[in-house]
């Protein structure tokens, strides 16, 4: 993980640590607006209300900063299916999974974009995480699915397509919310279309790994 500057210091003030954070969210804001190599230092500086000389003091490079804020979106993006739990009902599981991610997507749009166009650049800062840390993750995960395929509780299914596609119908709801919000129209397109969402994607996925016709959802 990469530390700014500042936190590589002994003794690290309350001052520094706001600072920091006061640059990550404004990096947060220039990086999900114009993905990486859209975006300079000096608009960073600019949306966080110092001089540019200033912020390279916490942050050395644009890169830094970048990472830093990978760091922080990996780690928090996969809190939910690290929950995924091998002794739990699945249908539970797999609707609490569905929630969490739409939630996500809801409160956190900005940092989904930011991790979208860094993956559609080929990933060139996290590629070694994407295949270590977040696969190992995936792996595991997958092997609960079999294990409740084998049980019989769940309909025969290819455990990574069933987590990729939860990944992508529930971060569509941030990655594209304009076209979202323009499709379903002013009545439709306010909070209560990620509850729309979430129930339809319980039935889509919960019904369509039932054993025995549809499940109640």
């Amino acid at each position: 993980m990469v530390l700014p500057r500042a936190a590589k210091t002994q003794r690290r003030t309350r001052i520094q640590e706001e600072k920091e954070e006061q640059i990550l969210e404004a990096a947060l804001e220039v990086f999900a607006t114009h993905g990486f190599r859209g975006s300079t230092i000096d608009q960073i500086a600019d949306v966080a209300g110092m001089s540019k000389p200033n912020l390279l003091y916490y942050f050395r490079t644009k890169e830094a900063m970048h990472r830093a804020l990978i760091d922080r979106v990996l780690d928090s993006w996969l809190d939910p299916l690290r929950e995924f739990d091998a002794e739990g009902n699945p249908v539970a599981e797999i609707r609490s999974y569905i929630r969490r991610k739409l939630e996500m997507a809801r409160d956190f749009p900005r940092e989904s974009r930011l991790f979208a166009n860094e993956v559609l650049q080929n990933a060139p800062h996290i590629l070694d995480e994407l295949k270590g840390p977040l696969k190992t993750l995936v792996d595991e995960k997958a092997e609960v699915i079999r294990t409740w395929v084998k049980a019989g509780k769940i309909a025969k299914c290819d455990p990574y397509h069933l987590i990729f596609a939860i990944w992508s119908t529930t971060q569509h709801y941030a990655d594209f919310d304009v076209q979202v919000r323009a499709v379903l129209g002013e009545t439709h397109s306010g909070e209560g279309r990620f509850e729309d969402a979430a129930r339809f994607l319980e039935q889509l996925f919960i019904n369509g790994l039932a054993v025995h016709g549809p499940a109640t959802v």
